[in-house]
């Protein structure tokens, strides 16, 4: 096993390789760092710009175990990566972060809302629910409209269906594909904000302001931070995280998304064991951006400043939006990202431009 805190030169490993994998591995290169790229799709946006990429399954037991030997110390970019792969790499002896607890809890929303509520972090009523007879039971305890949600998978508002009322509960039910499922009670909440906090190997926690997110179709559109909050919700969210990274013992930078309910009254949503889409502002408007924070924690460096220098607009160019970049990239006040995918799929994250603004 590597001795702690990586030098420069050494090599860390990043299980997935989208936009967020090559975002981590440009930040990995800044400090120095060789980074090699796990993931089943060739040529992948993450390897293209890593100094390796090993083309396998996730679970290949034969790639596994190349990946731990070659890597200093391994990470992932999304939570769908499984469970049993880092627990095969930490088995084995290769140091992960964040570790696989904190990514089973992710993936299972019945045990991430479970685990949430036990360290503190109140979510809305839920029941775990298995048929349409088991909805009909949870109903009256959880209240209507409530969401149906499959209780693995599912993202920007997939795998999920409203009940307004008994009469299409078979209808949800079908459109979520009849899985095992969690019923969530609505939240009347005035917002939703998000908090990006780190965690380092020594046990010290770094949080950035929080961000006001904006979604279309169950899909993030624009971040503005830092938000405009009173200083008993910024206190609340502080301690949230820290309640959540300290109770997964937690290494690395995590996305928490907030119901904000007024008078400092805030909801976990869900929490992303990895750098998150509401965390694209920092690049442009810290000292220190999630990336680097990310990379700094699992190689065991000191976390870096959060504060912010900037108020940004965070946007994402979803699908032909992207087709903009020679527009945007010409006005003075904004930052393009993009992420070098091939195909601009309707809907799919291609890039995204942050407004930047002075404070």
């Amino acid at each position: 096993m590597a001795d702690l805190p990586l030098p420069p030169g050494s090599t860390i490993g990043i299980l997935g390789g989208g936009q967020l994998g090559r975002m981590l591995s440009q930040a990995a290169s800044r400090l120095g760092f060789d980074v090699v790229i796990l993931d089943p799709e060739e040529n992948s946006p993450a390897g293209r710009v890593s100094r390796g990429q090993i083309v396998a399954a996730y679970d290949d037991p034969t790639a596994l175990n190349v990946f731990g030997r070659v890597c200093d110390v391994v990470t992932f970019e999304f939570e769908n990566v499984p469970a049993a792969s880092v627990e095969r790499l930490a088995e084995a002896g290769a140091l992960v972060a964040p570790g696989p607890t904190a990514l089973a809890v992710a993936q299972d929303r019945v045990d991430e809302k479970t685990f949430l509520n036990a360290v503190g972090a109140t979510t809305v009523k839920f029941a775990a629910v298995d048929s349409v007879d088991d909805i009909m039971a949870e109903l009256d305890q959880v209240g209507l409209p409530c969401l149906l949600k499959t209780r693995r998978d599912g993202y920007d508002g997939k795998g999920q269906a409203w009940i307004r009322d008994y009469t299409n509960v078979p209808e949800a039910w079908a459109a979520i594909g009849g899985r095992p499922a969690i019923l969530e009670a609505k939240a009347a909440f005035t917002r939703e904000l998000s908090i990006i906090a780190a965690r380092g190997r020594d046990g010290a926690v770094a949080v950035y302001p929080l961000g006001e997110n904006k979604h279309a179709g169950g899909v993030l559109r624009t971040t503005n931070a830092p938000a405009q909050i009173d200083a008993k919700t910024e206190k609340r969210a502080k301690a949230i995280a820290a309640s959540i990274l300290d109770g997964l013992a937690y290494v690395g930078v995590i996305g928490i998304e907030l119901f904000d309910l007024g008078n400092g009254t805030l909801l976990v949503n869900e929490i992303a064991p990895r750098v998150h889409n509401t965390g694209h502002w920092t690049q442009d408007g810290c000292v220190c951006d999630q990336f680097e924070q990310h990379i700094r924690a699992v190689a065991g460096w000191p976390l870096g400043p959060t504060k912010a220098h900037a108020q940004v607009e965070m946007t994402n160019l979803l699908g032909d939006e992207v087709e903009q970049w020679s527009k945007l990239a010409a006005k003075p006040d904004q930052r393009l990202h993009l992420y070098g995918k091939a195909e601009a799929r309707p809907g799919r994250k291609m890039a995204h431009v942050n407004r930047v603004r002075p404070l």
